[in-house]
């Protein structure tokens, strides 16, 4: 199934959202897919993009320190932050 670019971006925009709505707390992929109601590897490869230009930082140790092995955590960067608070 083909999924436009106009449509990956308005739902990269409702990630961008859901994590400043949530934000400082970081946030694992599988309740951002639930919360925007998308399947979780759609929503991980959107994630991954969005962390390329720099909007999301992905968390990849637990609050203890240790390596997650499959799982990712993933917050709002300051950047990002800074935009959707200024137009709020």
């Amino acid at each position: 199934m083909y999924i436009s670019k106009e449509k990956k971006e308005k739902i990269s925009e409702q990630i961008l959202a859901y994590l400043y709505i949530v934000n400082p707390k970081p946030i694992f992929t599988f309740h951002i897919a639930k919360e925007i109601a998308r399947d979780e590897e759609f929503v991980k490869k959107l994630l991954k993009d969005l962390k390329k230009k720099g909007f999301v930082v992905e968390i990849t140790k637990n609050p203890q320190g240790k390596d997650y092995l499959k799982r990712s955590r993933w917050k709002l960067s300051e950047k990002a932050y800074l935009i959707y608070k200024q137009r709020q």
